[in-house]
C-alpha cells in the first residue's frame, strides 16, 4: 500500500468514526425533541385541567409529563452530549416546572423543589415566574365566580415569588433570561393586586348597600 492509499484509508477511517458519532447524536436529538414536545403538551394540558377544576385529570397529565421528563433526562445522560444546554431542553423543563408549581399552589400543596422535578435551576425559576400568570388567571376566574376564599392567599404567594426572583440578580447567560421573566411577574402582580382590591371594595360596598336595604 503506497502513501496515497494509506492517506485515503486513514481519512475514510476518521470520516466513518465522526459519521457514527454524528449519527448517534442526531438520533438522540430527535428522540429528545419528541420527548420535549410531549412534556410541553402534557404540561399545558395539566394547567388547562387545573383551571377547569379537574384536579384528578390534572394530576394524571402531570404524571405523564413527569414520565417523559424522566425519560428525557436519561436520554441526556446516556448521550453525554451538549443537548443539556439546548434551548428546547430548557423550554420543556420550564413548562414542566410551571405546571408542577401551578398545580401544587392551586391545590394548597407544598411547592416541589427543582431536585424533585429534576430540572435545571434556570428552568425552575423561569417556570415559577410563569406560574404567577396562571395564578392570576385562577384568581380572576375565582372573582368571576364571586369566590374570594383564596384570592388574597394566592396574591400573597405571588408576592413571595416575586420577592424571591428579584434577588436572583445574575447575568442572563446563567439564568436564561430570568430578569425579563421577573419584570413580567412584577407587572402581573401589580395588575392582579389592583383587580383584587377593586373587587374587594365592590364586594364591601354591595354588602353595605345590602345591609341598608334590609333595614
Amino acid at each position: 500500500m503506497n502513501k496515497k492509499q494509506k492517506t485515503i484509508k486513514k481519512l475514510e477511517s476518521i470520516a466513518e468514526k465522526i459519521r457514527l458519532n454524528f449519527s448517534a447524536k442526531d438520533t438522540a436529538r430527535e428522540k429528545a425533541l419528541r420527548l420535549s414536545r410531549e412534556i410541553i403538551r402534557h404540561s399545558a394540558n395539566t394547567i388547562r385541567a387545573a383551571h377547569r377544576r379537574e384536579y384528578d385529570e390534572a394530576k394524571r397529565l402531570l404524571k405523564s409529563a413527569a414520565s417523559s421528563a424522566q425519560e428525557l433526562n436519561r436520554e441526556i445522560e446516556d448521550s453525554q452530549s451538549e443537548m443539556v444546554y439546548s434551548g428546547f431542553i430548557h423550554d420543556a423543563q420550564k413548562e414542566f416546572a410551571e405546571a408542577s408549581i401551578t398545580l401544587s399552589l392551586i391545590n394548597s400543596e407544598p411547592i416541589p423543589d427543582p431536585e424533585k422535578l429534576n430540572v435545571s435551576y434556570p428552568a425552575y425559576l423561569n417556570g415559577m415566574g410563569e406560574a404567577t400568570g396562571e395564578l392570576r388567571r385562577y384568581i380572576l376566574d375565582s372573582l368571576r365566580r364571586n369566590d374570594f376564599s383564596r384570592c388574597e392567599e394566592l396574591l400573597s404567594t405571588m408576592d413571595e415569588i416575586y420577592a424571591m426572583l428579584v434577588t436572583m440578580d445574575f447575568p442572563d447567560a446563567i439564568t436564561y433570561g430570568l430578569r425579563r421573566t421577573t419584570d413580567t411577574v412584577r407587572g402581573i402582580l401589580e395588575k392582579t393586586r389592583g383587580d383584587l382590591t377593586m373587587a374587594l371594595r365592590q364586594k364591601e360596598l354591595e354588602e353595605k348597600l345590602g345591609s341598608i336595604t334590609k333595614k
